[in-house]
């Protein structure tokens, strides 16, 4: 449990300076934001009580609101994930058949499920995102733009990621 405590504490760490620090000068195009640090959210165990996960994801968003000069954008957007990521592991998860604290990731969940997990979750959190940011529908081919382009960048660079700490099947 300590474990499990400890890699989620640096992992959340890790993201806050990587997006701060990196990716926040990353754009492609000034349409393709990367948007890594919600992979904290979306791999945080299972076993979260939601209670935790939506203030770890509103404390997470209200972070990157501070680096960012968004007031409470990134902290709303990341509260919404909290619920579809609820939402969605209800649906899809059944989890009898994991041992302890089972997280979801690449290498337990596979490809195919993770790839749909990461999708969907990151369409809603961005769609949410800047649709907040721009607030009027004169924009909306822009907006959309980001939102789809950012969407496709940020979930590579979640795949990426899983694919570098990728470990044979922990599923048992």
């Amino acid at each position: 449990m300590s474990r499990t405590i400890l890699i989620n504490l640096v992992r959340f760490i890790v993201l806050i300076f990587v997006q701060v620090f990196l990716l926040k000068n990353v754009t492609l195009y000034g349409l393709s934001i990367p948007y890594l640090y919600i992979l904290f959210i979306l791999l945080l165990p299972f076993e979260t009580p939601n209670v935790l996960l939506f203030a770890l994801s509103f404390l997470m968003g209200l972070i990157i609101d501070a680096f960012y000069d968004t007031p409470g954008l990134h902290a709303a957007a990341c509260v919404l994930l909290a619920f579809v990521r609820v939402l969605f592991i209800s649906i899809t998860v059944q989890k009898d058949g994991f041992d302890n604290d089972p997280e979801p990731t690449l290498s337990i969940m596979g490809f195919r499920w993770f790839f749909t997990y990461a999708s969907v979750l990151t369409l809603f959190h961005h769609f949410f995102l800047f649709n907040l940011e721009v607030f009027r529908l004169s924009e909306i081919q822009y907006t959309f733009s980001r939102f789809v382009l950012s969407s496709v960048f940020t979930v590579f660079l979640m795949l990426v990621t899983g694919l570098l700490f990728f470990r044979r099947k922990e599923r048992k």
